[in-house]
């Protein structure tokens, strides 16, 4: 039983570690697009936010 969990799949299928890198890696990916989207749309509409001290809006 203890061999069952180091033992590798001979490559065919991913792991469980290799599949939440893999999904760690897209996720983080997607939050840089975002990030970098919302950077933009402030600099368009002259700031981040409502208030300039905070950089919070108050909804």
């Amino acid at each position: 039983m203890a061999d069952k969990k180091t033992a590798k799949n001979g490559g065919s299928a991913p792991t469980r570690e290799d599949r939440l890198k893999a999904a760690l890696k897209a996720n983080m990916g997607r939050r840089k697009v975002q990030a970098k989207a919302r950077a933009v749309k402030d600099d368009e509409t002259g700031g981040p936010a409502d208030d300039p001290t905070t950089g919070s809006s108050k909804e």
